[in-house]
């Protein structure tokens, strides 16, 4: 052991041994005192019972004032070697509460701390069955009559649905709901996952044909199969969607296909859920206690009113619709929108002959793939860092353990490194009249996606195309009016049109609650995604964590999972373990409910 790692043990041990007799003592004021003023602590479930940061001491002693008693924290264990950096001691901890183990991860300045992550990650007495809790899969000896596996795996989910009721329903068989499915399965939830399309894997396999995901492959792995090591770095859509339909089958997870969510309504007396599906065509009722939307990472399609589009004689769709080029050739195709589906597709109908025009409405964030992987992947999703030690698990929580407010600090130097890096290629954007931006805080990518979800592209391929221009690009115009074989831009130009798709994104999830249980009910809940930020497309006041996913929201019973594979991945088994509490009667004292401030 170095001096270094010496001290920084010294400093975490004596920090650590404090808060354990502050915290065991009820002694608020004096935890208080152990963090810095520009204090964050984010906690995941396992102190708040919710998905949330708080900040600064008045956040903390309110939190503690109300669950301190409740939670009965201890165990507080230094689990890896702390390390000093630039000023800053971090160690990873384990600790326990009353009714959860978890992990934590401490970052001090000056003998105090600065970030605190807290984390659940199991259920005492109900912890998943692995390690020396395998399941044995047989029972040894000879029984007469007895079912084997199958056959009892059969009869199971003949019943579950009719005389068998779930406890938790998820709407939504993409990776999320698969995702949330196999954590639940494993805490022993009787759950059904409904899903309109026939296969699992549908909804990626249903998507334009050139989709390639922009993520590499350690960023992507679902819970408990990770991707072999021969997998590629980035996964074509109909490879992903075969991979969804093996791990459903291979997790046993109830999943039916071909089903569609008709209606819901809540049952205030039985506290449970009456949700009318069509399994097959035939109706079926279930009555769930917890009913989850993991209905992809958002809402509708957001189709937005273009003036005279009555008249149009050409095809005009949203790009949730789109499929391929191969009927394109030749044709006047107008893209409304310059982020990543309408750059996807642009190059899609390129390849395809057809003649195509990109309306950029706004400045759009493109980072080159090879540099976002090597700048902003490498240390945490990547060969090197598995390499280095760091599993996918880690990474998460690593990445978790920076509070959302303070993150642009640090995300700002990396595309700071970006733009100096490919200096050339933004020259050659910007030539062609293609606005680039890196968010109104020059953050970034990821801060747009946790802010808004949108005004981004990794680029793949398509800037290139615009650079030279073989993709036409309109800037800073919109669609005034559509006539029968062109349209009229706000610029006072016009363009032939055959084909119009508008790439223009999606609405909020909630609103897939308005569709089936009610717009009342949508409106109780409110938004999903966002952060406050008061930035474009996320208006404030500040949350700190996006609105309504994965935690509690304002109307029992119902939550909300979803967003890309990585954070569906780790947020599932949070999720998961907040549902298996509530069906054990376990006691889950939510602090920090937020207020509903936008509903649609």
């Amino acid at each position: 052991m170095t001096n270094t790692s010496s001290k920084a043990r010294q400093i975490v041990q004596s920090w650590l041994t404090k808060f354990d007799k502050s915290l065991a003592e009820g002694d608020i004021s004096s935890t208080i005192e152990l963090f810095k003023h520009d204090c964050f602590w984010r906690d995941f479930v396992a102190f708040t019972w919710n998905i949330r940061t708080l900040e600064g001491h008045e956040e903390i002693k309110n939190m503690l004032s109300a669950n301190l008693a409740s939670i009965e924290p201890k165990g507080w264990l230094i689990d890896e070697e702390p390390t000093e950096t630039d000023g800053i001691t971090e160690a990873w901890l384990r600790f326990e509460t009353a009714t959860t183990r978890g992990r934590a991860i401490l970052r001090i300045i000056d003998g105090k701390a600065w970030t605190l992550l807290t984390t659940a990650e199991e259920l005492k007495g109900f912890e998943e069955p692995k390690g020396h809790r395998r399941p044995k899969g047989t029972t040894h000896g000879a029984y007469k009559r007895d079912k084997n596996w199958f056959e009892k795996k059969l009869e199971y989910e003949k019943n579950l649905g009719y005389s068998i009721q779930p406890y938790c329903l998820v709407i939504g068989g993409g990776q999320g709901g698969i995702a949330l499915g196999a954590r639940i399965k494993q805490l022993g939830v009787p759950t059904i996952i409904v899903e309109k399309n026939a296969r699992a894997g549908d909804s990626w396999r249903n998507r334009y044909r050139s989709l390639v995901l922009h993520d590499p492959v350690w960023y992507d792995h679902l819970p408990y199969i990770p991707f072999p090591d021969t997998w590629p770095i980035f996964t074509p859509k109909d490879k992903l969607g075969d991979w969804l339909e093996m791990y459903t089958k291979v997790m046993e997870l109830n999943y039916w296909g071909s089903t569609e969510c008709i209606h819901a309504s809540y049952d205030e007396n039985n506290s449970e859920w009456h949700v009318d599906v069509l399994r097959d065509g035939t109706p079926v009722t279930l009555k769930p206690k917890q009913l989850v939307f993991a209905t992809g990472a958002y809402g509708p399609p957001n189709i937005i009113s273009l003036p005279g589009i009555e008249t149009f004689s050409g095809q005009h769709f949203h790009s949730s619709s789109y499929k391929t080029g191969a009927a394109y050739e030749g044709k006047h195709c107008i893209i409304i929108g310059a982020n990543s589906s309408a750059h996807d597709i642009a190059a899609d109908l390129y390849e395809f002959g057809a003649k195509v025009t990109m309306l950029q409405r706004s400045p759009t964030t493109v980072i080159k793939s090879e540099t976002l992987m090597d700048v902003a992947f490498n240390n945490l999703y990547s060969q090197n860092a598995v390499e280095s030690g760091i599993s996918t698990d880690k990474a998460d929580l690593i990445f978790a353990a920076t509070p959302l407010k303070i993150m642009p600090v640090f995300q700002k130097p990396l595309y700071d490194e970006m733009r100096r890096r490919d200096a050339s290629f933004y020259k050659r954007l910007e030539r062609v009249g293609f606005r680039v931006d890196f968010g109104e805080d020059e953050s970034g990518l990821m801060m747009k996606a946790m802010r808004s979800g949108s005004g981004y592209y990794i680029d793949v391929g398509a800037s290139d195309l615009i650079a030279d221009g073989h993709i036409a690009i309109r800037s800073g115009v919109e669609i005034k009016n559509v006539k029968a074989n062109s349209v009229e831009l706000t610029d006072g130009t016009e363009l032939g049109a055959d084909v119009i798709v508008q790439a223009t994104g999606y609405q909020s999830m909630n609103r897939m609650v308005a569709k089936i249980v009610s717009n009342e009910m949508a409106d109780k809940v409110g938004k999903c995604w966002g952060l406050g930020s008061g930035f474009a497309k996320d208006p404030g006041p500040w949350e700190g964590e996006p609105r309504n996913m994965w935690k509690p929201t304002q109307q029992t019973g119902l939550w909300f999972h979803g967003g890309n594979l990585h954070l569906s991945r780790h947020f599932s088994q949070l999720l998961a373990i907040q549902i298996k509490a509530r069906m054990e009667c376990i006691p889950t004292p939510v602090f920090g409910m937020r207020t509903v401030h936008h509903k649609c």
